[in-house]
């Protein structure tokens, strides 16, 4: 959706610093598709999958981007499925580089269905 988005790289936090408002991450939250807002402030997201072995690889997309960003999501697998939770551990909240990182995380969903594409 945001190709500019995630494009950026992930800040790390030191902590120190404020969540985001609640009228910068609706704005934010515009540029990401399908994620949304959990318990105040967790930006979550679930994607679908024809099997296990699909998901398994998204989940492992998903922490190499994590590893290379060093922004660490919650991961939740099961078949068919992969969640995701975002959010900023050291302030509690929400900042930027949490959208940048919902960002990567699409992008990497939308490579990996062009690639289902090409093959078949």
């Amino acid at each position: 959706m945001n190709s500019e988005l995630a494009q950026k790289e992930c800040v790390p936090c030191k902590g120190g610093v404020a969540p985001l408002a609640t009228q910068m991450i609706d704005d934010l939250l515009g540029q990401v598709d399908g994620w949304s807002i959990e318990q105040e402030y967790h930006l979550a997201k679930a994607f679908r999958f024809a099997n296990f072995a699909q998901a398994l690889e998204f989940a492992n997309r998903i922490g190499a981007i994590a590893e290379q960003q060093n922004h660490h999501p919650d991961i939740f697998l099961a078949w068919g499925k992969v969640g995701v939770e975002v959010w900023t551990h050291k302030i509690n909240g929400l900042t930027e580089s949490d959208f940048i990182f919902a960002a990567k995380i699409d992008s990497a969903f939308e490579s990996m269905r062009a690639g289902e594409s090409e093959c078949a």
